[in-house]
């Protein structure tokens, strides 16, 4: 898997944001999840930048951006700096594509920091109780014990625990750009860190008010995801005003590995169904 380093950087709260913009068109923001980074996205954000204008950024704690351990990195920061994100680069109105925990933090923009979008589409994502794996609930209660492990214990884990992530097995290259930023020294405790910030009521506090979203949703599931069963899909799909629901059969929660041409082809249609100058009058 061969993916391009972000190429601009924006401070933020003593953080550095990583993030890059390319393609023309209405605007797509990318919302990666954990413990990914937008290299996930990549390659369907070169799928869309044909026809439209996207923005990819690494979360602070994530990816190419800092991982200083002072800063927190909770659901809760996260969502206010996508809000302020939106306003610098003066997005009114984008369509927003958001995985895993992007989606908490998109919902949460929109219904707590006021971020306006043209459409939505949530891929696999945190939104409903319960969530967190047994693995993620350990390392939650025990992160300092796991940020201390050996190096080699520590990858094994971290390995184990992204394989779990897919349905089908990972390519090696793959697997290795998962990894990487959670190798050195700053990596594995910024791992550890991020699970043991992770707290569900980032999203008990939003999902009474599921039902007052006011933007067009599409709701994508892999059929297989173990992380998240897909059952999720269809509870978030009752939830939300005239949300739809797709799955994707042999696709768990690294869906964008399981099923890459199928995942591009529903975001490409998705996308441009709610192109502007596609509305319904």
């Amino acid at each position: 898997m061969n993916r391009q380093p972000l190429t601009r950087s924006t401070p933020w709260r003593g953080r550095t944001i990583a993030w890059d913009r390319f393609g023309a068109g209405e605007p797509v923001v990318f919302l990666h999840g954990t413990p990914w980074s937008s290299a996930l996205w990549q390659p369907i954000a070169d799928a869309c930048a044909a026809g439209f204008r996207v923005h990819l950024w690494d979360m602070p704690g994530y990816g190419h951006s800092s991982k200083d351990p002072d800063h927190p990195v909770d659901i809760g920061v996260q969502a206010r700096l996508f809000a302020h994100l939106l306003e610098m680069w003066e997005l009114e109105s984008p369509h927003v594509i958001a995985h895993d925990i992007g989606g908490a933090i998109a919902l949460r923009a929109a219904l707590l920091h006021d971020a306006h979008y043209r459409s939505l589409c949530l891929v696999d994502v945190v939104a409903l109780r319960p969530w967190g794996s047994p693995f993620f609930s350990l390392v939650h209660d025990n992160a300092d014990v796991f940020a201390a492990l050996p190096a080699a214990i520590h990858r094994g884990a971290l390995e184990a625990y992204i394989r779990g992530a897919a349905h089908r097995e990972i390519r090696a290259d793959d697997l290795e750009l998962l990894l990487t930023p959670w190798l050195d020294e700053s990596g594995q405790s910024a791992f550890y860190r991020q699970i043991a910030q992770a707290d569900q009521a980032f999203t008990d506090e939003i999902e009474p008010r599921y039902p007052d979203l006011d933007i067009p949703t599409h709701i994508v599931w892999g059929s297989e995801d173990q992380w998240i069963p897909v059952d999720t899909a269809h509870r978030l799909h009752d939830l939300i005003p005239e949300a739809t629901v797709s799955t994707i059969a042999g696709a768990g929660h690294l869906i964008q590995l399981d099923a890459p041409a199928a995942l591009t082809g529903e975001i490409l249609r998705w996308l441009s169904s709610h192109e502007t100058n596609n509305r319904r009058t």
